[in-house]
Formats: C-alpha cells, structure tokens, sequence
C-alpha cells in the first residue's frame, strides 16, 4: 500500500487514482503518520492511502467527502488519524467483496462487531447511487454518518463484516467524549424519515437511535 500525507490544498488540486483508495482526514501529524505506516505495512494487499491535514477545519466528513470527488477507484475507504491496523486487514478485507451483495464493509473495530462501520470499505458504485457524489450525508461534521450509511447497507442486506479484519480505534476517551450534539440532532431527524425512505426496519431505525 502506497501512503500521500498532504495537505488539504495539495489532496483536492490532484485526480488519485488506484483500485482501492482510503482518506484518513488528521489534525496531529505524528499520530497520523505512524497509524499510516502501520497501515501501509500490514496491508498485504495494494492499494493508497491519503492521510490529509484539516488544515481548513472542514471536519471529517466534509473533508472525506472532498476527496472522494477527487479519487477514481473502485472501493473507497475512511480511517481516521488512530487506526491501529492488523496484520493483513486489506488483503482479509477484500475477500470479503467476493460476495457480490457485499457493498460496505465494516472492519473489526473491537465495538461494533459488524453492526456499523465505523472504519469502512465501499463499492464506490455503490456509494455514487445514495447523496449525488458524495460518499457520506454532507450535512454530518464529525459524528454519525458512518452509522447512517451503515443502516442503509444494513437494510439492503449490504453490509458485510471482516472479523478477520482488525482497524481499531485507539482513543483512551472515546467513551466519556460526547458527540457533536447538531450531529445527532441531524441523525434522529434523518432517521425519523428513514434516511430519505431508504430504510423501513423499525429494528434497525430503533439500533442507535
């Protein structure tokens, strides 16, 4: 796996190109730098990451959803700057679209267990058909569009799950930070209407809500 670890200005100016494309947005170099080479190590399969600096504060979604309008590939992944990576988790990952229902693959993260990506990988085919060339709901910052694209994966019998697969969030205060509040505003507005009529299970609707 190929690493770029850009700024903002220099990632959006350029058309990237390779079969699988991953963005990991950061704001700290150095931890984004060595999740990055760890990654890139124990891909065991091809590929290219952006590790792109926020430098304009855009936040994670908005920034993501920037660069995958500027990547050509045919899955299209996102990390964040703490990813701890196992051995092979691309080379396991990809197997996993040998299913041909499979459209988003959540990673074992040690949390979710497969309910919802948090770290994921998708058809970009797949991906283009839901927000008009985006690749996440633009309206998020930071917080709950990995969940709501997982529920419509979910709800298509979409989502697939590669335990084998280890991208771990290393964030020793993930459980006591609060999420951004207008993000989950945003979330149970947008679920009440089952994410533009995309979703209809009351089971998966009521799943984070």
């Amino acid at each position: 796996m190929d690493i770029e670890i850009l700024g903002s200005s220099d990632a959006l100016s350029r058309t990237w190109r390779s079969d699988v494309v991953f963005v990991m947005p950061f704001t700290d170099a150095a931890q984004a730098s060595r999740s990055a080479n760890l990654m890139a190590k124990r891909a065991g399969a091809p590929g290219l990451l952006l590790a792109v600096h926020d430098d304009t504060r855009d936040g994670f979604i908005h920034l993501a959803n920037r660069i995958f309008r500027c990547t050509r590939s045919i899955f299209f992944g996102y990390v964040a700057q703490d990813a701890y990576a196992g051995r092979y988790w691309l080379r396991t990952a990809l197997a996993s679209f040998e299913n041909p229902r499979a459209h988003l693959l959540a990673f074992n993260d040690g949390k979710w267990f497969g309910t919802l990506a948090a770290y994921g990988l998708a058809r970009r085919s797949w991906t283009e058909t839901l927000y008009g060339g985006a690749f996440f709901f633009d309206g998020y910052r930071s917080h709950y569009a990995d969940t709501e694209i997982s529920l419509i994966a979910a709800e298509q019998k979409a989502l697939a799950y590669a335990a084998g697969s280890l991208l771990v969030e290393v964030d020793w205060e993930k459980d006591t930070r609060a999420v951004d509040p207008d993000d989950r505003r945003l979330f149970r507005e947008r679920a009440a209407g089952g994410f533009d009529g995309r979703v209809r299970s009351e089971a998966l609707l009521k799943q984070f809500g």
